[in-house]
């Protein structure tokens, strides 16, 4: 069975066993998603069952609102990673398209159950909306339900310091630079995916080897420096467990430095070890403390006396967070 599934359509293959399905645009896979998907995972294990989410891509308002489309915390294949990390059968990935969103509220249940029909339970957030027009609330979706022999579990909110976990909330926090919130909303340490890519070694020249991470995130990080710790794929220790390096990064438009023209931000990453790989390795990047603010320097020995700091500071996070 893939884990991984695109549509609807593709899902009526899904094994024949009762399936219990989680439904939500999921962004970020944060702790109040986690409590609508570990509620499904238990509750198929408890009957051995069939785990699964049903998500979207893109997100509606890309469509509905394109001129206001909310940026997204995580692309649909790191989505659906991280959904499967918290103990689902499988992720149905379903196209937001016109016509998917022209379904009326009343009969988005029987859409399902025509396209799942061994679907016996459905768990959502207590403020999901669903249907043309957002039209759809739990209380329709209790009704729908019931006359098809489908049971709902709505989820309360999570909170956090007595306010709501959202995506949202982790967009604003994850702009302002407020990385230890980020991660408490979350419940994970931020992480995004790359691959190394040659650069033009300038890190090098400074002293500061760096390795060039192309990242073209929807909801970017503040512009600055970070403390990080990465994996790169395939790179074991000499004991065969799995590696994890630790250094500083830079997210930014290197104003310092940069050549007339430079307009996107970069992601450079200096590991405190010399790594044993380079160019084409698929890394994970976690992003575990906000330093400080990118500035720009009176020149390139003003730069690289703030990169030795930077180092230091990182390196006193990590030794600071394994007390």
């Amino acid at each position: 069975m893939p884990a991984q599934i695109s549509g609807l359509e593709e899902a009526k293959g899904l094994p024949v066993r009762p399936l219990h399905l989680a439904i939500g645009m999921f962004d970020g896979v944060h702790l109040g998603h986690r409590a609508v998907v570990e509620a499904a995972v238990l509750s198929a294990r408890h009957v051995n069952g069939l785990a699964a989410a049903l998500t979207f891509d893109p997100h509606p308002s890309r469509l509905l609102r394109p001129d206001a489309a909310v940026p997204l915390l995580l692309p649909p294949d790191t989505k659906a990673k991280r959904l499967l990390v918290a103990g689902l059968d499988a992720v149905i990935i379903q196209a937001f398209t016109r016509e998917f969103a022209a379904v009326d509220a009343d009969d988005f249940v029987p859409m399902l159950k025509r396209a799942l029909p061994h679907l016996r339970t459905i768990f959502v957030g207590e403020n999901w909306r669903f249907g043309k027009g957002r039209k759809g609330d739990v209380d329709l979706l209790n009704a729908q339900a019931k006359a098809h022999g489908v049971r709902i579990f709505s989820a309360p909110r999570v909170n956090l310091d007595g306010d709501p976990i959202s995506s949202t909330r982790i967009r604003a926090a994850l702009q302002e630079g407020n990385l230890d919130l980020v991660n408490a909303l979350l419940g994970y340490t931020y992480t995004i995916d790359g691959v190394v890519k040659a650069g033009q070694s300038l890190g090098r020249r400074l002293g500061f080897p760096t390795l060039n991470v192309p990242w073209a995130p929807e909801c970017a990080p503040c512009l600055g420096v970070y403390a990080v710790q990465l994996r790169a794929a395939g790179v074991k220790a000499a004991d065969g467990k799995e590696r994890v390096w630790r250094g500083v990064a830079n997210y930014g438009l290197r104003p310092t430095v940069a050549k007339p023209g430079e307009s996107l931000p970069r992601l450079e990453v200096h590991l405190f070890d010399t790594p044993p790989f380079g160019e084409g390795t698929p890394l994970e990047v976690e992003w575990c403390g906000f330093l400080r603010r990118e500035k720009r320097f009176a020149g390139v020995d003003a730069l690289r006396a703030q990169i030795g700091r930077d180092v230091t500071k990182a390196r006193e996070y990590f030794g600071a967070a394994e007390t």
